[in-house]
């Protein structure tokens, strides 16, 4: 093996990760429902794949290429997980489950956030749900602020597909939000 195979191999690695990490950010941003950004990125990714896959193809014999291109495969599996992490993209809804519905809706409600109280009835009696919709990087603040109140309130947190603010009928219909 010599250094052209070595440089060749390295570069199908980097190019590999770079799509791959682009590409679970182009998941991510579906869901959040950025066209635009998520059309630069497929862009940007499909080219440089075909750069990475090329390398491969042209020197199929060479085992370090491919090796090196598995291993930008699961690389930029970690690599665009962890950006995403980072950046917190999209919303969420909090969901918190409490015996103290009131002192922590008043709580989150002073801080900002805008909190829908239900009464319910749980396994031991009556409960308060309060749903927050709010920013991914702000939902564990806002939990944070609830267990300050009720250290044993009960949470969940989902991403939200779609939302919208109007009159019945004005939202999307079925088949575009399937788009």
């Amino acid at each position: 093996m010599d250094w052209s195979v070595i440089l060749l191999a390295v570069l199908v690695f980097v190019a590999r990760m770079c799509d791959v990490a682009l590409g679970t950010l182009r998941h991510a941003l579906v869901l959040g429902g950025h066209r635009g950004l998520v059309w630069i990125i497929a862009f940007l990714e499909a080219t440089v794949w075909v750069f990475a896959i090329s390398g491969v193809i042209k020197n199929i014999t060479e085992p370090a290429v491919a090796i090196a291109f598995a291993l930008g495969f699961a690389s930029g599996t970690f690599v665009g997980m962890t950006i995403e992490r980072y950046f917190k993209l999209g919303e969420q809804v909090v969901r918190i489950f409490t015996n103290q519905g009131d002192e922590v809706a008043r709580r989150l409600r002073e801080l900002g956030h805008r909190v829908t109280q239900f009464e319910g009835k749980g396994r031991d009696g009556r409960v308060d749900l309060l749903f927050i919709q709010i920013a991914r990087r702000k939902a564990a603040q806002a939990v944070e602020h609830a267990r300050q109140v009720d250290g044993g309130c009960f949470y969940v947190i989902d991403d939200i597909r779609a939302a919208a603010v109007g009159k019945p009928g004005s939202g999307p219909t079925s088949a575009e939000m399937q788009k």
